[in-house]
C-alpha cells in the first residue's frame, strides 16, 4: 500500500501504491501505512528529507467517500478529521523537509496531504487536476484544506476554489501558488530530491514569525468586505439548501484569523457538523456513488459480450438529431446524418460546426481536431447511406406515422439485425417496435436537450427488447460519453412523466390565484433550475398541448386530464402564447430578457389570501416525488437509485435532496405520507400516496431500501 526506500542521497521516497485499486485513496489502512512510513523516515537520522509520490497514474484521489457513510455521527466524523489533520500537522512540524512529487491528479485529501508538505512540484500533465472538491459532496476539507490553502494563496483566491470545488490544471495551480514548480514527468523525482539537497527548509510559511496572509489578513477592511459579498453570493446561489459552502466560509473567517492550530481545530468541528447532514449523505449516495455506478454500467446485463461501434446512423437533423450526431462524431464514430432533404441534413451538420468552433474559441480544440470531427459526419437524404451502420438512432418528428416510415425504410437499407434506437420522450416503445422486423433489436434511447450539455440518456426497454439489445444499447451510450438509466416501457416513461408534474403544479397554483412571481421564486428556492412556469415556456406550451391531445386519443374513456389542461388550452387555443420559441408564453421574451407577462393578473385574478412560500415549495417537490413513487410501484423504474440518478441528470431535481425518491427519505417516509394525504384533501387526489409508501409508515424503513 505504501512503498518505502531510501536512496543514496539519504532521501526517503514514500510511494503511495494501493495494490487493490487503480487509484490511491485515503482510508484507515492507507493512512496507517503512511503514518508508519513517515515516522520511519522522521526517526531515521540518516534520512535528510522525504519525497511523497505515487506509483499510480494519479497522485491521490482523496478520501474514500464510503467512510463518510460508515459513521454518521458528528463526534465520529469530527474525530476522523482530527486524526488526519493532527497527523499532517505533526509531520509538517517534525523538522525534516517534505516534498510532494505530484505525478497526476490530486483531489480532496490527496491535495491536503500535499499542502502539508513544504514543497510541491507537479509533472507537466494536461490531464492532471488539483482541487478540493469536497463542497460538491456536501462536506468540507477536513485535513487542513480550508486553513492551509487560504494561508498559502490568500482568502480571495482560496474562497472560489473551496466553495465551488474547482479543479485546476497544473499551469493554473502554479500561477495561483498552489504548487511551486511544474517539470517534465521524467524529471519529477530528480527535481523533488534536488530541492531537498539544495537545503530545502522544513518550515511552512504560516509557522514563520510575522506571517501575513497573502492579499491581506481577515482583519483588513478589504478582506472583510470580500467575505461579506462571498456570504451573500453563497446564500443567493444555494438558497440555504447546502450547508457546506457557508460552513467553509465560516471555517475561513474564524480559522484564518487565528493561529494555525486553532484554525485546524475549528475546521474539524465544522467538518463533523457538515459531514453528518442529510445533504452530505444525499450528495454522496446519489450524486457520487450512484452516478459512478450508472457511468460504469452497473445495471448492464452480465455475461453478454461488449458491442463495438464504428458507424452510426441518425435519422432527423433537427435540434435533437443534430445534437446526437455531434455526440457520436465527438466520440470518434463515423456518423450518417439523414433527413428528408439534403439541405436539412447539411443544416444539421452545421450545428456541429458551430459547437466545434465555439470549442476552438475557448481553447479546448485546435483546427485539426475540428476538421477531423466534422469529417466524420456525412449529411444525406438517401437511406442507402445507412448500409453498414452498427446502430441507427431515430430522432424524427414525434408522430407515430413519421416514425413508422423512418423505421421501415431503415430496416430495408441497413437490415433488421442492427440495433435500432428511437429517441422519443412520450410514445411507448413497444408500439413503435412493431414496425421493426426484429422487435427484440428495438429500444428507446431518450436523449435530452441540448444533447451536447445533457449527460443523461433514458434507455427504455420495450416488451420484446432482448437482454442483448439492452446491453449493447448501454455500451453505445457509454461509448459516446453519456450516462444511461434503464427504465421500462410506459406512457411518458419515467423522466417525462415525473418532470411534467413540476410545471403542471405551477399552472395549478396559478389557476388557484397564487401570485406567479411567488410560484417562480418558490420553485427556484427549492433548488430547481427554473421556476415551473419558465420551464413550461422552455418546453413549449403547444408541445404540451399536443401530448395532451394524443394521450386523450390513445386512452379514450380512461383518459384523466392533467390539472394543467385548462391553462394549457387557454394559452394555446385562445391566447396564442405558446412559449419561449415565439417570444411569449407565461413570460414575455424581449431584448434577451425574460419577464412575467403582465396579462397573467387579468387571466388569473390573485387570491386574497396568498400561501406562504414553504407550502408552495412543498407542493412543487412532493408532487414530483409521489409520481416517482408511483413509477416505482408500477415497475417503470426498477429501483429508487435509478430514479434518483435520472432526476438529477434529466431535469435538475435538487441535488441536496439526493434525487426525486431520496427526497422522500430526506423528508422522512412517515412525514411525507402524512403531508401527501393532507395535500390530497386540500389540493387534489393527485397527491394521494401509493401503497408502496403507505406500507413503510411506522416501519422505520427508508424508501431506498424497500422492494416493490
Amino acid at each position: 500500500m505504501i512503498d518505502y526506500r531510501v536512496d543514496g542521497d539519504g532521501i526517503a521516497i514514500v510511494t503511495w501504491n494501493n495494490q487493490k485499486s487503480s487509484v490511491n485513496t485515503l482510508t484507515d489502512a492507507s493512512m496507517a501505512a503512511y503514518t508508519e512510513a513517515m515516522d520511519r523516515a522522521i526517526n531515521d537520522p540518516a534520512v535528510k528529507g522525504i519525497v511523497v509520490t505515487s506509483a499510480k497514474n494519479d497522485f491521490i484521489a482523496g478520501a474514500d467517500v464510503q467512510d463518510f457513510l460508515a459513521d454518521r455521527t458528528v463526534a465520529g466524523l469530527e474525530a476522523g478529521s482530527r486524526k488526519a489533520s493532527g497527523l499532517f500537522r505533526r509531520l509538517e512540524t517534525a523538522g525534516k523537509p517534505m516534498v510532494a512529487a505530484i505525478n497526476g491528479t490530486a483531489l480532496g485529501g490527496g491535495l491536503e496531504l500535499a499542502l502539508a508538505c513544504h514543497y510541491r512540484i507537479a509533472a507537466d500533465n494536461p490531464k492532471t487536476r488539483l482541487g478540493l472538491p469536497e463542497a460538491t459532496l456536501g462536506v468540507l476539507p477536513g485535513a487542513g484544506g480550508t486553513q492551509r490553502l487560504s494561508r498559502l494563496i490568500g482568502v480571495r483566491a482560496a474562497v472560489p476554489l473551496l466553495v465551488e470545488g474547482k479543479r485546476l490544471p497544473v499551469a493554473e495551480a502554479l500561477k495561483l501558488g498552489v504548487i511551486h514548480a511544474v517539470v517534465p514527468a521524467g524529471e519529477l523525482l530528480d527535481k523533488a530530491k534536488a530541492w531537498i539537497v539544495a537545503d530545502g527548509k522544513a518550515e511552512q510559511p504560516w509557522d514563520r514569525k510575522g506571517f501575513r496572509v497573502p492579499g491581506g489578513n481577515l482583519g483588513d477592511s478589504s478582506v472583510q468586505e470580500f467575505m461579506s459579498v462571498a456570504v451573500a453570493k453563497v446564500h443567493e446561489r444555494t438558497a440555504g439548501n447546502y450547508p457546506a459552502p457557508i460552513n467553509i466560509l465560516s471555517c475561513i473567517y474564524e480559522g484564518v484569523s487565528s493561529p494555525i492550530d486553532v484554525g485546524l481545530d475549528i475546521e474539524s468541528r465544522y467538518f463533523g457538523v457538515t459531514a453528518a447532514t442529510v445533504q452530505a449523505e444525499n450528495l454522496i449516495r446519489s450524486g457520487f456513488l450512484a452516478m459512478n455506478d450508472a457511468r460504469k454500467l452497473k445495471r448492464r446485463p452480465a455475461d453478454i459480450a461488449r458491442a463495438e461501434y464504428r458507424k452510426v446512423g441518425v435519422l432527423g437533423a433537427g435540434l435533437m438529431g443534430s445534437g446526437i450526431a455531434y455526440a457520436c462524431a465527438k466520440a470518434g464514430l463515423e456518423t450518417v446524418l439523414l433527413d428528408r432533404e439534403l439541405a436539412l441534413a447539411e443544416r444539421g451538420k452545421a450545428h456541429s460546426d458551430k459547437l466545434l468552433t465555439r470549442e476552438m474559441e475557448r481553447g479546448r480544440l485546435d483546427a485539426t481536431g475540428r476538421e477531423t470531427t466534422l469529417s466524420r459526419i456525412t449529411p444525406t437524404a438517401d437511406y442507402a447511406a445507412l448500409a453498414g451502420c452498427d446502430i441507427v438512432v431515430e430522432a424524427v418528428f414525434e408522430q407515430r406515422e413519421v416514425k413508422a416510415e423512418a423505421t421501415r425504410r431503415t430496416a430495408e437499407a441497413a437490415g433488421p439485425d442492427i440495433l435500432f434506437g428511437s429517441n422519443t420522450s412520450t410514445l411507448p416503445i413497444t408500439g413503435l417496435a412493431e414496425h421493426w422486423p426484429q422487435p427484440e433489436n428495438f429500444i428507446g434511447l431518450h436523449f435530452f436537450s441540448p444533447v451536447h450539455r445533457m449527460a443523461l440518456v433514458e434507455v427504455i426497454r420495450g416488451q420484446k427488447t432482448s437482454e442483448d439489445c439492452l446491453a449493447h444499447a448501454l455500451d453505445f451510450v457509454a461509448r459516446i460519453g453519456k450516462t444511461p438509466v434503464v427504465v421500462n416501457d410506459s406512457r411518458g416513461f419515467f423522466t417525462s412523466r415525473v418532470f411534467t408534474t413540476y410545471f403542471e403544479e405551477g399552472m395549478a397554483l396559478l389557476a388557484e390565484g397564487v401570485n406567479p412571481a411567488l410560484i417562480e421564486n418558490a420553485g427556484r428556492q427549492t433548488g430547481m433550475p427554473l421556476g415551473p412556469l419558465a420551464v413550461a415556456d422552455e418546453v413549449a406550451l403547444d408541445l404540451i398541448h399536443k401530448v395532451i391531445v394524443q394521450t386523450r386519443a390513445d386512452l379514450g374513456e380512461a383518459y384523466v386530464p392533467p390539472v394543467s389542461a385548462p391553462v394549457i388550452e387557454l394559452f394555446v387555443d385562445k391566447l396564442g402564447r405558446v412559449g419561449k420559441k415565439v417570444g411569449k408564453g407565461f413570460y414575455d421574451y424581449t431584448d434577451g430578457q425574460r419577464r412575467l407577462w403582465p396579462g397573467l393578473a387579468e387571466q388569473f385574478p390573485r387570491a386574497t389570501q396568498q400561501p406562504d412560500v414553504e407550502s408552495i415549495k412543498q407542493r412543487l417537490l412532493h408532487i414530483q416525488a409521489v409520481e416517482a413513487a408511483r413509477c416505482l410501484a408500477e415497475g417503470v423504474v426498477d429501483n429508487a437509485t435509478d430514479a434518483n440518478v435520472a432526476s438529477l441528470l434529466g431535469w435538475g431535481f435538487p441535488a441536496w435532496a439526493g434525487g426525486v425518491l431520496a427526497y422522500v427519505d430526506t423528508v422522512g417516509v412517515d412525514r411525507f405520507v402524512a403531508e401527501c394525504e393532507a395535500l390530497a384533501i386540500s389540493a387534489g387526489p393527485r397527491f394521494s400516496p401509493p401503497d408502496i409508501l403507505k406500507r413503510l409508515v411506522g416501519t422505520g424503513t427508508q424508501l431506498r431500501s424497500a422492494d416493490r
